[in-house]
């Protein structure tokens, strides 16, 4: 096996247990306050980064750090808001392929403000993700617009802008570099929130829960820096890392015992769909050649 695939496959179930242990944390912690606490999790990984990625060159330091912060910050409040969506009583196997649509906002913003292409493939991926949200959302007996849908949405909107933003600092800063001010950014925000919702002592299980919440979720990060490292290409790592939720809804299957219609299924295999296809890097429609804009640090 080669090694940049295992990286990658590494990163997928990291980001996999992560979407799900949320889940398990459920109402014991606000959705903040879950975010503030992952980030002792956290600080094993931001601790390897500095290690990275020494002596490459660079073209703006500050600037590029600046923009990697302002992608850490939008990134945790997306985080915040996707831990809200899991705490709203839906089902994990039906939010977490929903909000992992993400890269449609990172692939709009990068043809309006970068004027890139869109190819066929992502253009498909546009429909299956509409097509998508219809199925998991809309109902005669619920009507158009779910309550929690703001909250699903909201990840998609931060995560996406995250992303765009994290294209713009790797062009100042190597990804290194760029993933080590992206995850310092956690820190003063976990600081703010703990100010605002001070935390007592709670059970051991939730402890555990969320320090391996803020793990994985910078684990994952980790390991799709390195699959790049090593060699692997980005229109192969980018799709498959993004499919994390095969990881996931097994887990809210088995471990949560949660049950899926027939009609959530297909919903499901939409949004797998479309996140394969969103993040397609392939020839594009026109001859010029389209610039990677996927996320190589997930939200």
């Amino acid at each position: 096996m080669r090694a940049w695939f295992a990286w990658s496959l590494l990163a997928l179930t990291s980001w996999g247990v992560w979407a799900i242990l949320a889940r398990i944390i459920g109402d014991s912690l606000s959705p903040a306050q879950s975010q503030a606490l992952s980030t002792i999790g956290m600080l094993p990984i931001i601790a390897v980064l500095p290690w990275l990625g020494k002596g490459q060159p660079s073209r703006n330091v500050r600037k590029g750090a600046a923009v990697a912060l302002a992608a850490g910050v939008l990134s945790c409040l997306g985080n915040v808001t996707y831990y809200a969506a899991l705490n709203r009583g839906e089902k994990a196997a039906t939010v977490v392929p929903l909000t992992a649509m993400y890269p449609l906002v990172t692939i709009v913003l990068a043809v309006l403000l970068l004027r890139e292409r869109l190819n066929r493939i992502q253009l498909g991926g546009i429909v299956l993700s509409l097509a998508a949200i219809y199925l998991l959302n809309v109902s005669s007996s619920r009507g158009f617009f779910n309550p929690w849908l703001l909250y699903a949405l909201l990840p998609i909107a931060f995560w996406g802008i995250t992303g765009f933003l994290q294209k713009l600092s790797t062009d100042d800063i190597p990804g290194e570099r760029s993933a080590l001010w992206f995850h310092l950014a956690f820190i003063p925000a976990a600081a703010l929130i703990l100010w605002k919702q001070p935390i007592g002592t709670g059970p051991a299980k939730i402890w555990v829960s969320v320090v391996a919440l803020g793990f994985f979720f910078a684990l994952g990060n980790l390991a799709l820096l390195l699959a790049f490292a090593r060699g692997g290409k980005a229109s192969v790592i980018t799709p498959l890392s993004a499919l994390y939720p095969v990881v996931s809804i097994p887990l809210a299957v088995i471990g949560l015992n949660e049950k899926i219609s027939a009609r959530e299924i297909f919903g499901i295999l939409l949004a797998l769909g479309s996140v394969a296809a969103l993040s397609w890097q392939g020839a594009p429609a026109t001859s010029q050649p389209m610039k990677s804009i996927q996320h190589e640090v997930h939200q």
